[in-house]
């Protein structure tokens, strides 16, 4: 009989302990998934905002052979203000489409001044200018 007890005993903490690690190896699986999403979510950004032009719209893609696991969607819409652009990058996971990370922002694209540049600016950016 306290062969048994101890047996059953045991038996749970072996399940407990499974459970535990089965649940811990999930999560840090979902950590790098988020990380990763951060980080091409950003980048992103960035290459939009980079490029110093943007349409409105909406636009989809992958990060190649470097990140297959991924997917993209952006969007880009005119805010209430002229000139400024509300721009939602998402990044989801390709094979089943489940959204990991949506960034957004606000983009400035400046019109055409007395010097005749056009660009963007983020919307926390300054430029300073001299003559």
């Amino acid at each position: 009989m306290e062969v048994l007890c101890a047996l059953t005993v045991l038996g749970v903490a072996v399940v407990g302990i499974t459970e535990g690690i089965t649940l811990s190896l999930r999560m840090v699986k979902e950590a790098e998934y988020q990380s990763v999403a951060a980080l091409l979510a950003s980048g992103r950004m960035e290459i939009i905002r980079a490029d110093g032009y943007f349409t409105e719209g909406e636009e989809e893609g992958d990060f190649g052979d470097d990140f297959p696991l991924y997917a993209w969607r952006q969007s880009i819409v005119a805010a209430s203000t002229p000139g400024l652009y509300e721009v939602t990058v998402t990044v989801e996971l390709a094979a089943s489409g489940k959204q990991l990370l949506e960034l957004k922002t606000l983009l400035f694209k400046a019109q055409s001044s007395a010097y005749g540049s056009t660009g963007s600016l983020g919307a926390n950016a300054s430029r300073r200018g001299g003559l």
